[in-house]
């Protein structure tokens, strides 16, 4: 590897590391009862965000799903206004009123939407824009595998395609929408779908950054160049499934735990009146089957994305750059925490 590919590793793999620590700091705001509702988080798709956004400057525009804090911090955007915005601080980055979900930043030219697919038509607004100005800029649009059979989502594609937009489409491919998994509700399969509309399609392994910087490269660089949209579609794992305590996860992770949850589920199939024994066994067969599937699709740790990018450099090195990263988050996250210690 080159001395520039290396200081390029180096810089993705910083980013790589505030994403994450941001995440589980999220984490642990959420497991203290300080943020509300569900918590979708963005572990495993560290070298995905960082290796896109790696690619953009200021020119750019992103429009993010409901996982938007990992592309915020690679943006740029200051850490604590992004976790202050996440308890409902009115020092938060939107004022204490988005959430996790609907995180925005005008002057990084980034919004978030908690609407599956949402992204998509959102990125062809901020790539109608770009265009128009003429300066060069791009858009990209980053969503789930399961927000491909949203409506809205085709119609941008094709909208995109129709109008040689200068948009990025980031498809993070998980296998799961939600509980179900893509395979079993995307009819011709997730590359033909997304690839239908006659733009370029490169697919990546989400776990690789340097492959997804790469491929990144070639479509920002198609996109400034007035020659239309791409897809990139990423495989990567998310070991926290859907959101922060996801059931199914826990079913294949701690199992002797869930055994007093699991006991009245087995104790109702004799309970009388309700639907027939038979009926009844297949519900149960269908959520077993489901809890398998989650298993055997789980991350092994070798696919973690933060192992995989350490491993490409020296050992001091990319322990020194982790420890730069805990230790901004960790300052970041000790003023809010002060902060709702003051208001409690």
């Amino acid at each position: 590897m080159s001395s520039t590919g290396t200081e390029q590793l180096q810089a993705l793999y910083l980013q790589m590391c505030r994403i994450r620590w941001t995440e589980q700091a999220l984490a642990l705001l959420w497991r203290r009862g300080l943020a509300s509702g569900e918590m979708h988080l963005g572990i495993g798709e560290e070298a995905v965000v960082a290796g896109v956004v790696g690619n953009l400057d200021d020119r750019d525009a992103m429009a993010l799903d409901y996982r938007s804090t990992p592309a915020l911090v690679a943006r740029g955007v200051d850490l604590t206004s992004i976790l202050l915005e996440v308890v409902g601080s009115p020092s938060g980055l939107c004022g204490g009123r988005g959430g996790h979900m609907h995180l925005m930043s005008r002057e990084h030219l980034v919004a978030a939407s908690g609407v599956v697919g949402a992204p998509g038509p959102l990125a062809c607004g901020f790539g109608l824009a770009a265009r128009t100005k003429g300066k060069g800029g791009v858009a990209v649009a980053f969503f789930g595998d399961g927000a491909v059979n949203e409506g809205m989502l085709m119609e941008a594609l094709n909208l995109a395609a129709a109008w040689r937009l200068p948009v990025v489409f980031v498809c993070k491919d998980n296998r799961w929408a939600v509980t179900t998994r893509s395979s079993e509700l995307t009819g011709g399969g997730l590359r033909r779908r997304l690839g239908a509309f006659g733009m370029p399609l490169d697919r990546v392994d989400g776990r690789d950054v340097e492959s997804v910087a790469a491929a990144a490269a070639r479509a920002v660089a198609r996109g400034r160049a007035g020659r239309g949209p791409t897809v990139l579609l990423a495989s990567c794992p998310r070991p926290e499934g859907h959101f922060l305590g996801d059931p199914l996860v826990r079913l294949t992770s701690a199992v002797g735990e869930l055994a007093a949850e699991v006991r009245p589920l087995v104790a109702e199939l004799v309970v009388r009146p309700g639907a027939p024994l038979a009926q009844r066994l297949s519900a149960v067969k269908g959520i077993g089957g489901k809890a398998a599937a989650v298993a055997v699709h789980a991350p092994a740790r070798t696919s973690d994305p933060l192992r995989r990018a350490a491993r490409r450099l020296p050992e001091a090195t990319s322990r020194e750059l982790a420890v730069v990263a805990r230790r901004e988050v960790e300052t970041a996250l000790g003023r809010v925490l002060g902060e709702a210690v003051s208001r409690a």
